[in-house]
């Protein structure tokens, strides 16, 4: 498998996670297609959302594959009036990722992130690895600790 500058960062950091190759042929790249092609539940494979809000400002927001982004409760916690998904055309040249393959590690910018409650009590969770069709697990909490991330109730 090629490394990813998502992996490479992350052992540059001596963070600990495991890659995983699957097929993307079928064209299903969406979180819950994925957790079926790693073999593992929805509950712990997790999507990169990013957002922008009222004050322009981004942000990165790590939920369940199955769960929705909560804006409202997305928005009280990034402090903000309202945040609302990024059009899916600007995700490559704000993150340096497409859809699907969005990481929450190594974008052009370290926006604020945070990640779903749900997975602080995790011992592993799966997040993308930085291109589609890699993903990787890795420690809930050695991520945000890496990435300066909050937890936070913020999908439904």
């Amino acid at each position: 498998m090629k490394k990813t500058n998502t992996f490479r960062l992350m052992e540059q950091a001596k963070i600990s996670f495991t890659p995983y190759e699957y097929s993307v042929s079928d064209g299903k790249t969406d979180a819950v297609s994925v957790a079926e092609k790693l073999g593992v539940t929805p509950d712990i494979v997790y999507k990169t959302l990013v957002t922008v809000s009222d004050t322009h400002e981004h942000f990165v927001f790590v939920i369940p594959a199955a769960l929705t982004l909560d804006l409202k409760a997305a928005a009280r916690t990034a402090g903000v009036k309202w945040v609302e998904m990024i059009p899916q055309a600007k995700l490559l040249s704000l993150t340096g990722y497409v859809h699907g393959g969005c990481s929450p590690v190594g974008m052009k910018k370290q926006f604020r992130t945070f990640i779903d409650a749900s997975a602080e009590s995790l011992p592993l969770f799966f997040v993308s690895g930085g291109k589609v069709g890699v993903n990787c697990s890795v420690s809930p909490q050695e991520l945000a600790k890496f990435i300066g991330a909050a937890f936070a109730n913020v999908s439904h």
